[in-house]
């Protein structure tokens, strides 16, 4: 397929792709054409636990997060037709590395980012996300894979503060998802910065994003800049 040589990167705080604050910009990046596979790896072992509870989840038509998606999308004509979901249930390793190299946008939805890394590793699909060149989509925890290195603050999911790996398509910068100003949330940015030396980017709950293109960063919304 052929494709741009940029690499565009997209960390919002939800599937709301298409919320005002986003959309100019993005739908330079997002077009009607293009193909889309969304890396649904992110779930909740509690919550999906065999094929069907993913179907439930992310399966046409009706599955809750694949409506989101797939209507975000649509807002830049892009119909459901072009978006493909990798499957952990039915999928092989094969068939996951075919449909992201078939793809002009990687799409990594919310949930749990260690999981999602885990099973990106497990179908070895690292290097194959890595040799994509195009657009990069995530929100929540799906933005923070896009980081070589990101943080988790103490929440219901990470009952304690840590660093953890992810794919290494930007490296300057930490993010603080769905930032309400905590204490949790201000403990974890203080400590970032005195121990890694970079800026860190807080998205609010819903209401912020960062595009990076060819290592130029945009905040979109409503994002707070700590360094």
């Amino acid at each position: 397929m052929k494709r741009g040589n940029s690499l565009i990167n997209i960390l919002s705080e939800g599937y709301r792709i298409d919320a005002p604050f986003l959309y100019e910009e993005c739908r330079k990046h997002i077009l009607p054409r293009h193909r889309v596979a969304v890396v649904a790896f992110s779930f909740r072992d509690s919550a999906v636990k065999s094929a069907e509870d993913w179907e439930a989840q992310y399966g046409s038509p009706g599955g809750k997060i694949y409506k989101g998606i797939v209507q975000g999308l649509a807002a830049y004509g892009i119909p459901k037709e072009n978006v493909t979901f990798l499957n952990y249930f039915t999928d092989t390793k094969q068939t996951a590395a075919r449909k992201i190299e078939n793809a002009d946008i990687l799409y990594f939805p919310g949930g749990l980012p260690d999981k999602m890394m885990e099973r990106i590793l497990e179908f070895d699909l690292r290097d194959v996300l890595l040799r994509h060149k195009g657009t990069v989509i995530g929100y929540s925890a799906g933005a923070l894979v896009q980081l070589a290195e990101y943080h988790l603050s103490p929440d219901a999911d990470y009952p304690s503060f840590r660093y953890a790996e992810g794919l290494p398509y930007l490296r300057d910068f930490y993010l603080e998802v769905h930032h309400r100003d905590t204490p949790e949330q201000r403990d974890s940015i203080q400590r970032v910065i005195c121990e890694r030396g970079k800026t860190v980017y807080a998205t609010a709950l819903m209401q912020g994003a960062i595009l990076v293109e060819n290592g130029s960063v945009r905040l979109l919304g409503n994002v707070k800049e700590y360094n």
